[in-house]
């Protein structure tokens, strides 16, 4: 693979381009915006830092859609940001014009990208982009439950004074105060966490994860963007490799966990591909009736989405 495209010059897309360059994974970084000298400016001033930190993968800005031709892998991060006081689900008016645009155009250009999304609210916008692009569900998929895990491992890594390169993390669910962490598959070093820490700190640190991009909204007046752009970068890498690593994304169900035509935060394995096998979990009873509830929120917002004939 040669090439990726990443729509979205703001702190979130200018993130993934930069972490990715730093790989030395691909020949080519695209960075797209409406702001075409933004994005220039944003590539440029990423591309030289190419010597001093020893990578070899070329940045470029642009506002035109054409120079994005035969992506491998495009990454969407375009849209409104949260706001103070703002849920995810507020933004779906604009950004679902926003996405649905971007992926029309993206495909114009490109036969057969794997497309990665990560605008919110995340669940309904990459349905969207699945919808617009007409490619097949193992090839559109959002970056979601990467980043949700990286909170929870960093908020278990502070509390328990332990390396969070140790900690085994997995969520489901939509992405939001809905989402649905697993402690019983939470492990240190292959400790189980429930031997490390008690269940009422642990509770805590499963509440701080699920309104952890709302806590980072009120410290800063906009939503994250390094940990969002490692992670989406993460994908990517996973992509270009063929790693076959499984994280949990944003991927279409089709009578998994029970349900069905709607995008959900899963285990998956990624590959040159995109998704090679999606994961499913044999969850106790509590665990699915927090997912029937992160699914019904989800589908809740899908069905505002479907009104508005995007």
């Amino acid at each position: 693979m040669s090439k990726v495209t990443v729509v979205g010059a703001g702190n979130v897309g200018a993130t993934v381009a930069n972490v990715l360059a730093h790989k030395d994974l691909v020949k080519e970084v695209v960075i797209l915006d409406i702001k075409g000298d933004f994005a220039k400016g944003k590539a440029l001033d990423s591309y030289q830092q190419a010597s001093v930190d020893h990578f070899s993968t070329r940045l470029t800005g642009t506002d035109n859609y054409a120079d994005t031709a035969d992506s491998d892998i495009v990454v969407i991060t375009a849209g409104i940001p949260r706001k103070p006081g703002m849920s995810r689900d507020d933004l779906i008016s604009t950004n679902a014009k926003i996405v649905t645009m971007v992926t029309r155009s993206i495909m114009e250009h490109s036969k057969n990208p794997i497309i990665i999304v990560v605008s919110n609210p995340l669940d309904v916008m990459t349905y969207a982009a699945w919808k617009a692009s007409g490619l097949p569900k193992s090839r559109v998929f959002g970056m979601a439950g990467i980043l949700d895990t990286a909170r929870y491992r960093a908020f278990l890594s502070m509390a328990l004074d332990v390396s969070g390169k140790d900690i085994q993390a997995m969520l489901l669910g939509g992405h939001g105060d809905t989402m649905v962490p697993l402690p019983r598959y939470t492990t240190v070093s292959g400790i189980p966490v429930t031997e490390l820490i008690g269940k009422e700190e642990l509770d805590g640190i499963i509440e701080r994860t699920k309104k952890g991009g709302g806590e980072l909204v009120k410290l800063m007046g906009t939503s994250a963007w390094y940990a969002p752009g490692a992670a989406a970068a993460q994908m990517v890498a996973s992509i270009l490799r063929d790693e076959k690593r499984i994280f949990p994304c944003c991927a279409l169900l089709e009578g998994e966990y029970g349900q069905d035509g709607i995008f959900l935060g899963v285990p998956v394995k990624l590959g040159t591909e995109g998704i090679v096998q999606l994961l499913e979990l044999d969850l106790n009873k509590e665990e699915m009736a927090d997912m029937n509830a992160s699914a019904d929120a989800v589908r809740d917002v899908l069905e505002v989405y479907k009104g508005m004939n995007v």
